[in-house]
């Protein structure tokens, strides 16, 4: 004669004694250990049967099973007058624990069998999708001066007028009152009198830029107008300028109309 077998799945030993708990119909709080682990075992040798492989932790809560089952049959030590004040007595149910994780674990399964009935619900619902509701949103001004401090404005206003200060210098162009013709009858008048000088001794230590500019352009005048030699006696050496004696004023009239 063949036996046949047909297991449901289950998640865990919990949810193993929870379906035998209530195929049994008995309260979870009134089950009787040794039904229930009897049952137990059955299911874990009808899986060995079918070589289904056995979880390590369906194998713990069968040994739990066991121990509670073994505790109930202990009989308890007989209790004396003398020593009943020092005797351990907790009066704790072995079985206590275990209801107490089934309890929790059905609180959770029936949490998890809802949520489970409001994703299906979900599923039947088709939402319409989002559309671009951006045109139709009013549209916020933006502060330019956001997050600009008092310190930061104060900053800018003394650039700027640091700026404007810049802007308004008014630079002042002055008329020179050398001329070339001037500085020829300068460098003359010392030629007359020493007949030869260097060219830094006719550079005044507070001469500008451009009396010495003139002062350059008289000599190379008087060398034009033949009144003057010039010579260096090396590369890069201080000009000397030599009288040669002629009149001073051959060829100033020239000068006057071209400068």
């Amino acid at each position: 004669m063949s036996v046949l077998y047909k297991l449901d799945s289950f998640e865990g030993p919990l949810d193993l004694l929870l379906h035998l708990i209530d195929k049994a119909e008995i309260d979870i709080h009134e089950v009787s250990i040794s039904e229930i682990t009897i049952q137990y075992m059955d299911y874990l040798h009808a899986m060995k049967e079918l070589e289904l492989e056995v979880t390590s932790e369906f194998l713990v809560m069968a040994a739990t099973l066991l121990a509670i089952k073994s505790k109930q049959l202990l009989p308890k030590p007989p209790v004396f007058e003398d020593d009943y004040e020092d005797w351990p007595d907790d009066g704790l149910d072995p079985r206590d624990e275990l209801i107490q994780k089934l309890v929790e674990y059905r609180k959770f399964k029936q949490i998890a069998e809802q949520l489970r009935e409001k994703e299906v619900e979900r599923s039947l619902v088709y939402s319409r999708e989002p559309e671009d509701m951006t045109p139709f949103m009013k549209e916020e001004k933006v502060n330019p001066v956001e997050g600009v401090h008092l310190s930061d404005l104060i900053s800018a206003f003394q650039k700027a007028l640091r700026r404007a200060a810049r802007r308004n210098v008014v630079a002042t162009v002055q008329r020179d009152e050398i001329s070339v013709k001037d500085r020829i009858r300068d460098i003359v008048d010392v030629l007359k009198q020493f007949e030869t000088v260097r060219f830094s001794r006719l550079i005044r230590e507070n001469m500008d830029r451009h009396e010495i500019v003139v002062t350059f352009l008289a000599i190379l005048e008087l060398m034009k107008m033949k009144q003057v030699r010039c010579f260096q006696h090396q590369l890069f050496d201080d000009i000397v300028i030599h009288w040669r004696g002629e009149s001073s004023q051959i060829g100033l009239s020239e000068v006057e109309d071209n400068y």
